[in-house]
């Protein structure tokens, strides 16, 4: 089991790839009205292959990217997912702070989980 858990700065989630059903008007004022407008910081938790944002439970991660974009004292965590039965991509920053600490532990978790075979 691994967990992570902290407040991230800013998360954009939009629909992705776009070959996939098209969000109903519902759900995209859902996510915008709870995570992309919002300009509070949001609850982000890892658990295992699960990462839940606010009340939104993200699985079927892949294409999982963690960065530390030059210049910048911020961390990036990018990934596609699966959420019911809608698909989506997913940006998520923590700036400042205990952003290197954070980026080491994604990097962890992303070997462990995600690695691909040699």
């Amino acid at each position: 089991m691994y967990d992570i858990s902290f407040l991230a700065d800013k998360v954009h989630i939009h629909r992705w790839p776009q070959d996939t059903p098209i969000w109903d008007d519902l759900t995209q004022k859902k996510i915008d009205d709870t995570i992309n407008k919002q300009s509070e910081k949001k609850q982000i938790t890892i658990h295992d292959k699960i990462a839940s944002i606010e009340n939104f439970d993200f699985t079927s991660l892949k294409k999982i990217g963690v960065t530390i974009p030059l210049f910048k004292e911020e961390c990036t965590l990018i990934f596609e997912a699966q959420f019911g039965e809608l698909y989506a991509h997913i940006h998520i920053t923590k700036k400042s702070g205990n952003y290197l600490d954070l980026f080491n532990q994604l990097m962890i978790w992303r070997s462990e989980f995600f690695s691909k075979p040699s």
